[in-house]
């Protein structure tokens, strides 16, 4: 008697709703928003990382690029969006060490908490970090 496994290809197709559904706070606990948290911080700093690398090229344009990259890392909008980047990795690397911690069996029983302690830590840092960024 041949056995053979019946697979359900409707169900595991990707779709763009499964897609959004990765992202979707709907519903989750502590848990799925860090997940997500980590997700979405981990995207985010990849795409900055190939922006800036484009910014930087720039530079080799000799005297003139320097002067206009100058000029665009001097306006407010720059400065904005740079507080964005370091919130992304100061959010991502503290819910890093919660998943590091964790793994090696540290805090298990009470990642909720080590997970809002953390957060509350990364929001203060932030705050700091951008009052030193549009104060200098």
């Amino acid at each position: 008697m041949i056995w053979r496994l019946k697979v359900d290809t409707q169900h595991n197709r990707p779709s763009p709703s499964k897609f959004w559904n990765w992202f979707n706070p709907v519903g989750r606990q502590t848990s799925g928003w860090a997940f997500m948290l980590q997700r979405v911080t981990a995207l985010g700093l990849t795409f900055y990382l190939f922006l800036h690398l484009i910014i930087l090229g720039q530079l080799a344009n000799g005297p003139q690029g320097y002067d206009s990259f100058i000029a665009l890392v001097s306006s407010p909008v720059f400065i904005a969006s740079e507080l964005i980047v370091v919130a992304g990795a100061i959010l991502h690397g503290l819910n890093g060490i919660r998943i590091i911690l964790t793994t090696f069996g540290v805090s298990v029983t009470r990642q909720k908490q080590l997970f809002y302690a953390l957060m509350v830590l990364a929001l203060i840092i932030i705050v700091i970090f951008g009052i030193h960024m549009f104060t200098a």
